[in-house]
């Protein structure tokens, strides 16, 4: 899982051709850290056709208001630069995640 910056964000996720994934995430959000074994079980599974990256939104507030990130765990699906699909808060669980993937693939 590659983790993200506001230096980084715009190569790794706009600037990438094919499915991208972004975790966004913080160090006191506890529901996201209890999703993190999963969403990188996720990513053994799927890291040939996805690309799996974190953001940390403490450290990137503007660049997450800016992708309209309002609450966590948000999880966003990109292709080739675009938001396609997202889950957020409640409906953020594996299940969901991979389902997001599915469709997509």
């Amino acid at each position: 899982m590659i983790a993200l910056d506001k230096d980084t964000f715009q190569a790794e996720v706009k600037d990438s051709e094919g499915l991208v994934l972004v975790d966004y995430w913080s160090e006191s959000c506890e529901p996201c850290k209890a999703l993190l074994p999963e969403v990188m079980a996720l990513g053994e599974k799927y890291g040939e056709q996805v690309k799996f990256t974190k953001l940390d939104i403490t450290k990137a507030r503007r660049l997450a208001i800016g992708e309209q990130v309002l609450g966590l765990p948000t999880f966003i699906l990109y292709k080739d630069g675009q938001k396609i699909h997202e889950v957020t808060k409640d409906d953020a669980t594996a299940g969901n995640i991979e389902a997001m993937i599915r469709k997509a693939l």
